[in-house]
């Protein structure tokens, strides 16, 4: 089974750093860092497009102060991104933000350049499923989900800077209120978030408008690819793509390669000749299709097209020429445009992004561009009194809580029992324990009078172990049962702490906190929290 490589990459492990070095970790390292991308000064018509995006949120004197520094040579950024998900989407979009700010002024103190966070719209996809909720824990136990409910979601191949809210948001919202409208802070940030999630507005304009507003006093930037005026200057890297296409890929199958013998797996599968790129054959604002090699040289495919159309190069390169908003990038091709586009000194990343970043040295090398600094965002647990509480009756420690549901339950029934019952993993083991050693005892005295007889003791084997796990597994069931008010308890907790046995920053949402401690406090808890430089779990008790 392959590795996780960011976590491989976290922990030091010289197989992963052979394929992605931990820069982030030396200050030299960060110093060559900032100083390449001083070197690449943000071009004019870049800087037009990002003062005009960025004059269309809140006024933000810290904003304008950034923008300005960027249109001075040897401003460098500090960049990172999300798509933009309903209510900002799960926590960490909030910590990646804070995350680039603290890491921003960090490289800014070190060297003595100035550094701007700059956070990049990711609106190219499609994948509205996966942006169009919101989780909130609840006080009973469980999580709220609040979607949008379009019924084209799933289906949808439009990228989401073209999807404008209807009537789903305004039921979303109430849906929010009805659950939250209690809290402490709940009016200011339901507020916020009704100013800019409000029917005919973009998921983006709202997303970026909610955020700006956490970000303000910071100066958060923000930069939206699919900006008409900023499709001309991506036009000659999709070229690029589309022209080199066997080239790019031929190098990007071999670092997969490499990965796979280092016991790693592609973040991102590589198909033979693909150039990385999306293609809307209906214009600007129609569904997207990977473009992959067809049979015939000279056409691809659009992969997904309900009429399984084709393109000719001829074809494409002519619709890039009058109208290069058609074309859209992929999760490799985007840190290429964004590098290309931006004094990129380091890049704030989850472990998803850390992973791409493993396979791209060979295409930054075919660009002819450093890799900046790959820089884990903070990652944060929030322990707050509702939490503290249920930990406090339970005896338990917020990493218990990792544990899965039935194993924890067990736990506690066992423990609180006085020693009435023994934990199901341990019946289990005496029993296997004990039926092992006579197993092993009759087959070593068998093995000279019956040679065969060694399959019948490995069928005998794989049966008992079934119906031993089947048995305690039975036992753990019915021991966790006895208390409902410790079962509710923990669903309680695992809700705030692990929802679903996930991580909470990968599934709650801001509303929740927001409401409870306000818009700004939290963030404030965030930025003081995050440490620069740093991959560590740590968490936070407001």
């Amino acid at each position: 089974m392959a590795s996780s490589f960011s976590a491989s990459w976290l922990r030091g492990d010289p197989r992963a750093l052979e394929f992605l070095p931990d820069r982030f970790r030396h200050r030299a390292a960060r110093a060559e860092a900032v100083a390449a991308a001083a070197s690449r000064p943000l071009a004019p018509a870049i800087h037009d497009v990002l003062v005009a995006r960025n004059a269309r949120l809140a006024p933000s004197p810290a904003r304008e102060r950034n923008l300005e520094l960027l249109a001075r040579s040897g401003t460098t950024a500090v960049v990172t991104g999300q798509q933009v998900g309903l209510f900002l989407g799960p926590l960490f979009t909030v910590y990646k933000a804070a995350s680039a700010i603290v890491a921003a002024r960090a490289l800014a103190e070190e060297t003595g350049r100035p550094c701007v966070p700059v956070f990049w719209l990711q609106t190219e996809d499609h994948d509205l499923p996966e942006i169009d909720h919101c989780f909130i824990p609840r006080s009973a136990g469980g999580l709220l989900r609040v979607s949008l409910e379009q019924p084209d979601a799933a289906t949808s191949r439009v990228p989401v800077a073209h999807r404008h809210l209807g009537p789903g948001v305004t039921a979303a919202l109430a849906a929010l209120r009805a659950e939250l409208g209690d809290g402490p802070h709940a009016s200011e940030h339901l507020a916020l978030l009704e100013r800019a999630y409000r029917p005919g507005a973009t998921l983006a304009d709202a997303f970026a408008e909610v955020l700006s507003a956490l970000f303000a006093d910071e100066g958060l930037v923000f930069l939206d690819p699919r900006d008409p005026r900023l499709a001309p200057l991506a036009a000659p890297l999709h070229r690029r793509a589309i022209e080199e296409a066997a080239a790019i890929a031929g190098k990007l199958a071999q670092r997969g390669q490499a990965l796979s013998e280092a016991g790693f797996s592609e973040q991102v599968h590589i198909r033979p000749g693909a150039p990385l790129g999306f293609f809307s054959p209906d214009g600007i604002e129609g569904a997207r299709y990977r473009i992959d090699p067809a049979s015939t040289p000279g056409t691809w495919s659009l992969v997904g097209h309900p009429q399984g159309a084709s393109v000719t190069t001829a074809e494409l390169l002519s619709w890039l020429e009058r109208e290069p908003l058609r074309f859209t990038t992929s999760a490799l091709l985007r840190p290429i445009l964004q590098d290309s586009w931006l004094p990129t000194a380091a890049y704030v990343g989850g472990p998803g992004e850390i992973a791409y970043f493993a396979q791209l040295a060979p295409l930054h090398a075919h660009a002819g561009l450093p890799m900046p600094l790959i820089v884990p965002r903070a990652r944060f647990r929030i322990v707050d009194d509702r939490a503290r509480r249920l930990l406090d009756t339970l005896g338990l420690s917020p990493d218990d809580v990792a544990a899965p549901r039935d194993e924890l339950l067990a736990r506690l029934a066992a423990r609180d029992t006085g020693g009435g019952f023994e934990s199901p993993e341990a019946i289990e083991a005496r029993l296997l324990g004990d039926f092992a050693s006579e197993l092993a005892r009759l087959g070593e005295r068998m093995a000279a009078i019956d040679p065969t007889f060694s399959r019948a003791i490995s069928r005998t084997d794989k049966t008992v172990r079934r119906g031993i796990s089947r048995l305690t597994a039975r036992y753990g069931r019915a021991i966790t049962q006895r208390d409902q008010v410790r079962v509710e308890r923990v669903d309680r907790l695992r809700a705030y702490l692990a929802p679903d046995g996930a991580p909470q920053e990968r599934i709650h949402g801001l509303p929740y906190y927001a409401s409870r401690l306000g818009s700004r406090a939290f963030t404030r808890l965030v930025l003081e929290a995050c440490v620069p430089f740093s991959g560590d779990l740590k968490e936070l008790k407001p």
